[in-house]
């Protein structure tokens, strides 16, 4: 058979494989593109994932978990989810940019208080988001555009420590970032005293991010005489509030009650940004429901500040997203706009919240009955899904290799891991290890609390940024 193969085909041929085994040169060389550290929690959900230990407890990401160390699936979750496949009007169409109308309302009325003035006086918007981490990311992407060109030199004033991805967010927008003091490594409780003189001294005009309730990752919330006090600090340095509320109903059990200190912001007049997450009060963690809020001041201008702020927002919110995904917004916005449904959904709010509870009080009452050195008390004052033990990275690190039990290195526990079948396995492994470990610690009474670090690691510990920085 004769060669149809032209002189130009081979040619070309030859000259695709000559390039193909020159040596490729990358745009993004390892000088421009370094490899990023993996990610400290999800590398710790992996590592636990593949741990074949029959008896391993996963103390790390923050997502609830029933007695049987299984998710939960919300019964009013369950319920909105059968009404919602039921209906033969469900389709898959997109979104407006601003989201579901019926769940943004909604979540104005949870978060402000169905009778807030703010509302009434249409001085208030919303856009879903994708859930509280897209939330931050809008109100940081918002700031970084307009609020710099006002004052410049403004930073946002973190909590020492945070949520992770607070840092990862505002570097990302290129926001200036700068901390707060706020968990006092002595008592294991608010370092109220130095979060004031730092916001007292930050320059005017500052963002402080503040967690609306159940602090993450220590636990450890003001009371609402330090919120006044905090308000009141911050009206006269003319500084701006962002809210953080990812855990609303599933701290105290009480929505009205977690919300508290949003809604006394608001009641003295400030201008203000709120993001808000139903990842885990909903339990829709992969369904990714959140909301951003912007609430301006009371005045003459407000509406309108509040309708050219909604149009920027929707410019912002195109740009990234285009519109938000509606499932996890469906299902919860079912649950908020029906009586029935909301009232089954506090009910499981108070199962949640309250075997969280139970496990506080378990934990601690066998820390002690094992004598294991130290006060515990922090344990059952904290509130919420995470409680700052006062672990170190050296005990975290023996809990884990000994034990299978995994947690944060600085010692941060998610006590929805804790159940009434591995509880006394937890407190006697913790028990040991603090034991073992006595000859570089000294135990501390009274104020001072727990076990008190004297190792060069007593700074990394107290400030709970080891493991929790990007």
């Amino acid at each position: 058979m004769a060669n149809t193969t032209s002189p130009s085909t081979s040619s070309a041929r030859l000259q695709q494989l000559s390039n193909q085994l020159k040596p490729a040169m990358s745009c993004f060389s390892a000088s421009v593109v370094p490899k990023a550290p993996e990610d400290p929690l999800f590398g710790l959900m992996a590592a636990y994932k593949a741990d074949t230990f029959d008896k391993k407890v996963d103390l790390g990401i923050g997502a609830y978990r029933d007695d049987n160390a299984k998710p939960w699936v919300l019964p009013v979750v369950k319920k909105a989810d059968h009404l919602l496949r039921s209906d033969p009007e469900l389709n898959h169409e997109y979104l407006p940019i601003a989201g579901l109308q019926l769940f943004t309302a909604a979540s104005q009325k949870l978060i402000l208080g169905r009778d807030s003035p703010a509302i009434a006086e249409k001085r208030v918007t919303s856009l879903q988001t994708v859930s509280g981490t897209g939330a931050v990311h809008l109100g940081g992407a918002f700031l970084a555009k307009f609020y710099s060109k006002v004052y410049d030199s403004a930073a946002i004033y973190l909590s020492n420590p945070t949520w992770v991805n607070h840092h990862q967010i505002f570097e990302n927008v290129h926001f200036p970032i700068a901390t707060y003091p706020y968990f006092d490594p002595k008592t294991r409780g608010l370092d109220f005293d130095g979060m004031l003189s730092t916001i007292t001294s930050a320059p005017s005009h500052s963002v402080i991010l503040l967690h609306a309730c159940a602090h993450n990752p220590t636990g450890v919330d003001p009371t609402q005489d330090q919120w006044k006090k905090i308000a009141e600090v911050m009206k006269e340095r003319k500084q701006f509030p962002f809210f953080d509320c990812a855990y609303q109903g599933f701290a105290s059990g009480s929505l009205d009650t977690d919300a508290w200190a949003v809604r006394y912001f608001i009641e003295q007049g400030f201008e203000l940004l709120i993001a808000q997450s139903y990842a885990k009060n909903f339990g829709l963690y992969g369904e990714r429901a959140g909301c951003f809020h912007y609430v301006a001041a009371p005045g003459a201008e407000a509406v309108d500040t509040t309708v050219r702020v909604a149009s920027q927002l929707a410019i912002l919110q195109r740009s990234e997203i285009s519109n938000p995904p509606a499932y996890g917004a469906r299902i919860a916005s079912l649950c908020l706009n029906d009586p029935k449904l909301f009232a089954e959904w506090e009910d499981d709010l108070r199962t949640m919240s309250g075997r969280i509870k139970d496990m506080r009080k378990a934990l601690r009452s066998k820390l002690e009955a094992l004598g294991t050195p130290g006060q515990w008390n922090h344990i059952t004052e904290q509130i919420g899904m995470f409680s700052f033990t006062g672990l170190n990275p050296t005990q975290v690190a023996k809990l884990q290799e000994v034990a299978h039990i995994y947690m944060t290195k600085n010692g941060r526990v998610s006590m929805a891991g804790i159940n009434i079948h591995n509880v006394d396995y937890v407190a006697e492994a913790i028990c040991k290890v603090v034991k073992e470990t006595c000859n570089s610690w000294r135990f501390g009474g009274g104020s001072n609390g727990g076990v008190e670090a004297v190792s060069p690691l007593h700074t990394r510990v107290a400030h709970g940024t080891e493991g929790l920085k990007k």
